[in-house]
């Protein structure tokens, strides 16, 4: 799959859509880590795709919190974005606010890390260095399972997603920490 939209399109637009910096961190943790995942899965040629996708999932969520996933078609069409992007960013909601089912592998690891890397930044930001650089996976198994943790990150939709995937639940923690480790600079270069 590929984009006609580059990502400073994409950006922009966002940013129409989203003016809470907290949603913009956010898209672009969830953009960084898909292209990671892109990388590390053998879906190179088709990173760009995978972060585009990332940095859009929520771009009607801010305004229309109440028609997530079902804004996006409308939203998405302003910038003439393929039918493949619209189907992959409506498909993270699947059983939520969507009933578009996550059927392309990008589409199952975006399902499975969006609440993930909510749940990774949240943990960081207790650490003293709030920086995922020396967090362990023991330490977000622990965050994990308190459930009072960051309580709007959805434990059972990351179960879910790993179950989609065919991985372990450690495994997804492992590979979605060690992505934000890999692109934790990049992503506070971006915001800032």
């Amino acid at each position: 799959m590929q984009t006609k939209i580059t990502w400073q399109q994409a950006w922009t637009h966002l940013q129409k859509y989203n003016q809470e910096n907290f949603h913009r961190v956010h898209a672009v943790t969830v953009s960084a880590v898909m292209r990671w995942y892109a990388q590390q899965l053998g879906y190179t040629d088709e990173a760009d795709f995978w972060e585009i996708v990332g940095l859009l999932h929520d771009i009607d969520f801010e305004k229309y919190p109440e028609l997530h996933c079902q804004k996006a078609p409308e939203i998405l069409s302003q910038i003439n974005a393929e039918p493949e992007l619209i189907h992959a960013v409506c498909s993270h909601g699947y059983g939520i606010c969507s009933d578009i089912k996550p059927t392309h592998q990008m589409e199952k690891v975006l399902f499975a890390c969006d609440e993930l890397t909510g749940l990774i930044g949240a943990a960081a930001l207790m650490r003293p260095s709030k920086s995922v650089q020396d967090m362990e996976l023991k330490s977000l198994k622990k965050k994990f399972k308190d459930k009072k943790f960051a309580a709007g990150c959805s434990r059972d939709i990351i179960k879910q997603g790993a179950q989609m995937l065919d991985w372990s639940l450690d495994d997804l923690l492992e590979k979605t920490l060690s992505a934000m480790r890999d692109k934790e600079a990049y992503i506070k270069n971006t915001i800032q």
